[in-house]
């Protein structure tokens, strides 16, 4: 391995390891004999009795959601009552108390919706007294489906997979999800009754909005069915989302069925939301290990967003900015750049928006020597693949001359699993069990 490619790895495993979410619920929760204390930044929020007759239930669903199960398990050992979390297909956990459920993700499954309706069922069952500890992380939202009466699975499963297509992003696809559901947009909140609630939550979404993050499931609701009817017009979608779903949305705009329940709601009277883990943290360990490494490293932002071309354009440009002018940080440099770029998807090929990043990210420093530049998902995962990313340098176009490989076809068919697997430039980690957006790693020597 080239020591470029050594410094990518370290830099990017020290921001995984700055929001694992083992850790990340370890530092926010303790137990004595009595209570439970909920901590921030080191101190003590909230404290929360534990009777002998006191339940404590827990439920949560997301890409991160068993290790900080596992997690709960041992700060409360022996105290819980009853479980269950949504995981995706192969993200679990050594449980022992906590049922895990897998499913599909990022398109919902029969799986998941039989994990909502458990989660759902347990919620139900909860009432003064009690605790309920709910564990939200990234991809909560696509696996726990459970759509109204009216709504198909199936009918939710091809308006999740347009509104990926179609380059909205994850504000404007939660919003749609939100009004397609009995449990997100605070709907779990509403089923807890009376109950405490404890919900932990790791940021996937660009801003950090609780409500966004696995739509909102304990969080109040800020989105309306109007916002809902706009993401498909903006997108072209009224027209071709399922009838039923359209039907839905539209009824709601008019007032025709209740909204979630928002800000002000009675059902978050004993609801707690913290945010525990973040782009910006792994942004934040990245950065140390780039200095240590002996780049003078920098934080462009955590909050990127928009099509990944040009998200790609703007990092080469400063890339070179960097060779010439020594701005905004002088070379060798390690820019670092967080949050979650789209990808409007015509062609039929196979990919993901961070290897759609760094196959762009090679034409644009084509011939530059010295710059290298990777996209990578801190879950692990890119798009429906077995890769997490994709990087690419200044010799990476000609490279693919020399092949035969023409990078233009593989961009027209977004396929650039493929390119990048010819190219040898695929980044694979495997499952993280975390999930905080994107990290983009902008090095140049």
């Amino acid at each position: 391995m080239s020591e470029v490619r050594q410094n990518l790895k370290a830099i990017y495993s020290a921001a995984i390891a700055a929001v694992d979410p083992e850790a990340a619920v370890s530092e926010h929760l303790s137990c004595d004999k009595n209570s439970l204390q909920l901590k921030s930044r080191g101190r003590v929020i909230r404290s929360f009795e534990l009777s002998s007759s006191a339940r404590v239930v827990v439920v949560g669903a997301g890409k991160a959601t068993a290790p900080m199960a596992h997690a709960v398990e041992r700060i409360l050992a022996g105290r819980i009552s009853k479980g269950c979390i949504c995981v995706k297909n192969g993200y679990t956990s050594d449980l022992s108390v906590i049922e895990q459920v897998e499913a599909a993700h990022p398109v919902p499954d029969a799986s998941g919706m039989a994990g909502a309706r458990k989660i759902l069922g347990l919620l139900q069952g909860a009432g003064e007294g009690d605790l309920v500890i709910s564990l939200i992380s990234g991809g909560g939202s696509a696996l726990l489906p459970l759509p109204p009466e009216g709504i198909t699975l199936e009918d939710k499963r091809d308006t999740t997979s347009l509104l990926l297509k179609s380059g909205a992003t994850i504000h404007e696809v939660n919003t749609v999800r939100k009004h397609l559901s009995l449990v997100k947009g605070g709907n779990l909140a509403r089923a807890a009754g009376g109950a405490a609630v404890i919900n932990l939550m790791i940021s996937d979404v660009v801003g950090d909005d609780m409500d966004v993050i696995a739509s909102g499931p304990f969080v109040p609701d800020r989105s309306t069915f109007a916002d809902a009817l706009r993401v498909l017009e903006r997108y072209g979608l009224t027209g071709s989302v399922p009838a039923p779903v359209a039907a839905r949305i539209r009824a709601g705009s008019r007032n025709e069925i209740p909204e979630n329940p928002g800000v002000g709601s009675h059902s978050f009277r004993n609801v707690t939301n913290l945010i525990i883990a973040s782009n910006i943290m792994a942004l934040e360990a990245a950065k140390r290990e780039g200095n240590r490494c002996g780049y003078a490293s920098m934080i462009l932002s955590s909050m990127i967003e928009g099509d990944a071309r040009d998200a790609a354009l703007w990092h080469s440009r400063i890339a070179r900015e960097i060779r010439v002018s020594s701005n905004p940080v002088p070379a060798p440099a390690c820019v670092i750049s967080g949050g979650e770029t789209t990808v409007k998807v015509t062609g039929g090929g196979t990919g993901g928006r961070n290897m759609e990043f760094a196959m762009h990210a090679a034409l644009f420093i084509d011939g530059a020597k010295g710059i290298t530049m990777a996209s990578i998902g801190t879950d692990g995962t890119d798009g429906p693949t077995d890769a997490a990313g994709a990087m690419a340098d200044g010799e990476t176009a000609e490279r693919a001359r020399v092949g035969g490989v023409d990078i233009g076809e593989y961009i027209r068919n977004n396929d650039s699993y493929n390119f990048h697997k010819r190219m040898g430039t695929l980044i694979k980690t495997g499952p993280t069990n975390t999930n905080v957006m994107d990290i983009r790693i902008l090095l140049v020597e």
